[in-house]
């Protein structure tokens, strides 16, 4: 049996996971974390995009979106925070492309610098999903 880390991902919602992983690949704002048993500790911000988790005796990658947050990585454990986590398998590729469409049509027609923050914000979470969603197919 291979090595294994503890790997909780939690969202405003509710737990998304909870398990064991041999690894687990992260998207931090500075780029992807891969964290491994045995990784150092660490604090850091995550953006939106897909958390890519190996599980033991799986052969194929299990894929959570996270709208962004937080990850903390302990001795022995391993702890997302998102305000949004979501099953690759339950993400909606056509809201997603609705929602990019909406953001880019809001950053067009914008009426204040707040307008288009929100619009682009919105903007760069439909695109990490749409980003997952493709992941997602590439490996099924």
């Amino acid at each position: 049996m291979s090595m294994t880390i503890h790997l909780d991902i939690v969202s405003a919602e509710a737990a998304m996971f909870s398990g064991v992983a041999e690894y687990v690949i992260v998207p931090a704002v500075m780029g992807e974390v891969g964290i491994y048993p045995r990784h150092t500790q660490m604090l850091t911000r995550i953006k939106a995009g897909s958390v890519r988790i190996k599980r033991p005796d799986v052969a194929e990658e299990e894929l959570i979106y996270v709208s962004g947050g937080m990850l903390e990585v302990q001795p022995h454990v391993i702890t997302i925070l998102s305000d949004t986590a979501i099953r690759g398998k339950d993400l909606d590729e056509n809201r997603a492309l609705e929602s990019k469409r909406k953001a880019e049509e809001a950053m067009k027609n914008r009426s204040s610098e707040m307008d288009y923050a929100k619009a682009q914000a919105e903007l760069l979470e439909a695109v990490a999903q749409i980003a997952a969603i493709e992941r997602m197919k590439k490996h099924h």
